[in-house]
């Protein structure tokens, strides 16, 4: 169940010539694959292209009207193996997922396909992003493009660019037998727009033809000495096809004036975020017109060295923008210019920041110092540009960021992973502290407050592979966490198949919350719900056991917090050898709240008797401890102050975001708190039998209220 159905949006893919689609990038991406005759679509979801995957599982229908096939990829490298139907056949393929993080996972098969090359148009989407919005290590594609000789392209965030661009690709990718890279950001995948549609068109190749008619071509195939001919072909032939390309369709843009004294460079990407801060320097209109000539790279890789040669030459400087560090752009650009000796002046790092997203406010800085070095005269007599951000240099605020500690990410309200590190936390107050191996998932919140909990991340299903290392005889064990989605990714074989081989002595945690909760809910392999394009409910009991585990528990209900610390702790203490394998099951709560909310409205709606259920803090009874705080950090539980003039302390207290999850009562209980947690059933549409009762426990809380007031010492004034 993924986070956001596209089932409306995707009627548009049918639009034909003449037609005006409107809608997101995301959209457009898919449209263009349409209109561009793919025959077959594969990827993995991750942000920032996490919908586009949702977008092609909801277009399902009307990609099978027109032949093309569709498959949510096992993993990036899976989806980057799909390609391979493009080496030997003229059939069109294009795969998906998260920038380096996917790639790294996709570079063999990625590497084998740029060796041999490609036959029919390979695209490969690269959803990637910087700064402080971005989930990932950072690091850049345009490395892998480099190394592997793939042409990367990085169009201007319009959606008639992005649907070109998609276009342009395949055909670059068949005129030099290279796949092709298509680098997309958080704003260019959800920025709107429109464009003039085309008809969708049917593969002219289809995969059906390509099964019937085998082809064989042993040149193709990466062994040598074929392997080192590649490398020779792509030099002499591959490349200089791509070059001749990119100048004949002029896939690269100029802007602004022909010449100049100065100039900017930039990625086309970037073109956006440049030409706001054109405008806020007074250099640009609304329209985009500049008063500083502007090389738009629409293809980052390669480099066509005498475009970039023309708009230099007669110039005292450019600026070189691209994103990401390091400077590759602007070392290719310093070789191009001093081999022809060119000593126009190159900037770049120097006056923006080396890593880090480039916003408008940054590059207005950088543009800003750039002019200032070479060509003052362009800002005129411009007032100082105004603080892009006067709250936060007000004095006031810097005070009270120095009092109020800053709020790191953490579970949602309810989350099911919350009480399992509860229970984690309560074991290690017995056992002493672990080594704990983490992964890529919601579950590495418990690396912050209030958990603290975690000491490694390596990779996506590889938490107990990380641990490894210490598979050695000592007095505690190492504990793995990992993802449902992990250990479907990668876990099962590297980590879980691993560890049993080696005969690991450590625990593994595999936490199910039903999907691929991280990138927006979509279904896995163990997922309960019933796809009927899917074969989902396999056991990950199951799997473990077909590989060897033999120590394996399952625990159907995380919020159990004294049976998680119990299993815990047997895991912890058993003689038994071997891996031990606890794996820990209950629904993602955003996901579960997303299905849950709508039926649970209709039905009130309907008439029908609903139950909903509240928790809360009685704040006579809590003693401002806040121990259920420190084992929860759930968002919904708060302080707040009493007028009782012998508590000093805030008591906790339930906002009403709460969804009765109950987790705060079962951490206070296990942990043998404090009794002022309670629950309150909200019921909707209520029966006769439901008002009598109610009133009667009034009556009855009523008679001992005032009982106990009769009985109150009163003193006089």
């Amino acid at each position: 169940m993924a986070e956001r159905s596209f089932a409306r949006e995707v009627e548009d893919l049918k639009l034909g010539e003449g037609e005006i689609f409107r809608g997101e990038g995301i959209l457009a991406i898919t449209k263009a694959l349409l209109q561009s005759g793919v025959s077959y679509v594969g990827g993995y979801q991750g942000s920032p292209i996490s919908h586009l995957m949702d977008v092609l599982a909801d277009a399902k229908d009307v990609m099978q009207e027109l032949g093309v096939h569709f498959e949510t990829s096992a993993s990036e490298a899976a989806a980057a193996a799909m390609l391979s139907a493009s080496v030997m056949y003229p059939v069109r393929g294009a795969v998906t997922w998260k920038s380096t993080a996917g790639t790294n996972v996709a570079s063999d098969a990625l590497s084998n396909l740029s060796s041999g090359g490609v036959t029919g148009g390979a695209l490969i989407i690269i959803g990637e992003d910087y700064g402080e919005g971005s989930s990932i290590m950072q690091e850049r594609s345009h490395a892998f493009a480099m190394k592997s000789q793939l042409w990367l392209l990085t169009p201007r965030p319009n959606l008639p660019s992005i649907v070109e661009a998609v276009e342009k690709g395949f055909e670059l990718s068949e005129a030099s037998n290279t796949p092709v890279m298509l680098q997309v950001g958080i704003r260019s995948c959800h920025v709107h727009g429109q464009f003039d549609a085309k008809d969708n068109k049917r593969p002219a190749f289809t995969l059906k033809q390509a099964l019937e008619n085998p082809v064989r071509d042993v040149n193709r195939i990466v062994l040598p000495p074929a392997s080192f001919i590649h490398e020779k072909e792509k030099l002499e032939k591959r490349w200089p096809a791509a070059v001749d390309f990119i100048k004949k369709h002029a896939l690269n843009e100029y802007f602004g004036p022909s010449e100049g004294e100065v100039g900017i460079i930039l990625q086309g990407g970037l073109y956006n975020g440049v030409m706001r801060a054109l405008q806020q320097l007074g250099l640009a209109d609304v329209y985009g017109n500049s008063s500083v000539p502007l090389y738009v790279m629409n293809v980052s890789y390669p480099l066509i060295d005498e475009e970039i040669v023309d708009f230099c030459a007669g110039k005292q400087a450019v600026l070189m923008v691209e994103e990401g560090a390091p400077e590759y752009i602007e070392q290719s650009l310093n070789t191009i210019l001093r081999r022809r000796d060119i000593q126009t002046k190159v900037s770049g790092k120097d006056v923006l920041p080396m890593g880090g997203e480039y916003t408008a406010p940054v590059m207005v800085k950088g543009i800003k110092n750039f002019l200032e070095m070479y060509q003052r005269v362009l800002l005129g007599n411009q007032p100082p540009i105004p603080d892009p951000s006067p709250i936060l240099n007000d004095p006031k605020v810097k005070a009270l960021a120095e009092v109020v500690p800053p709020r790191p990410p953490g579970f949602c309200i309810g989350c099911p992973e919350r009480p399992i590190f509860a229970a984690m936390k309560m074991v290690q107050n017995e056992l002493g502290q672990h080594h704990i191996s983490g992964d890529i998932g919601c579950h590495l919140f418990s690396i912050l407050p209030p958990f603290n909990l975690g000491s490694t991340t390596m990779g996506y299903g590889l938490s107990p592979a990380a641990a490894s290392a210490f598979n050695v005889k000592a007095d505690k064990r190492v504990i793995s966490v990992m993802g449902d989605g992990g250990f479907w990714h990668n876990g099962l074989a590297t980590s879980i198949g691993n560890a049993v081989f080696n005969k690991q002595d450590g625990v593994i945690l595999v936490v199910d919350n039903f999907y691929s909760a991280a990138t927006g809910g979509q279904d896995i392999l163990s997922s309960r719900a019933i796809n009927p394009r899917r074969k989902t409910n396999n056991s990950i009991v199951d799997a473990v056991k077909g590989v060897g585990a033999t120590w394996v528990r399952q625990i159907d209900r995380t919020y159990d917090v004294t049976k998680m610390r119990d299993t815990l702790r047997e895991a912890l203490t058993t003689k038994e050898e071997g891996p031990k394998i606890i794996v820990a099951s209950s629904e993602c709560m955003l996901n579960k709240q997303r299905r849950v909310k709508p039926q649970f409205a209709k039905a009130v709606k309907d008439g029908k008797r609903m139950v909903k259920e509240r928790f809360g803090v009685d704040e006579d009874v809590c003693t401002g401890d806040h121990a259920c705080i420190r084992l929860s950090g759930c968002p919904s539980l708060s302080v707040k102050h009493t007028d009782d003039p012998l508590k000093d302390d805030p008591v906790a207290a339930i906002d009403n975001n709460c969804v009765g999850c109950g987790n705060c009562g079962e951490v206070s209980e296990a942990a043998v708190l404090c009794p002022s947690f309670y629950r309150a059933d909200v019921i909707h549409n209520p029966t006769g039998w439901d008002r009598f009762v109610a009133r009667m426990r009034a009556h009855v809380i009523g008679w001992l209220q005032a009982r106990r007031d009769a009985g109150r010492v009163v003193f006089a004034d």
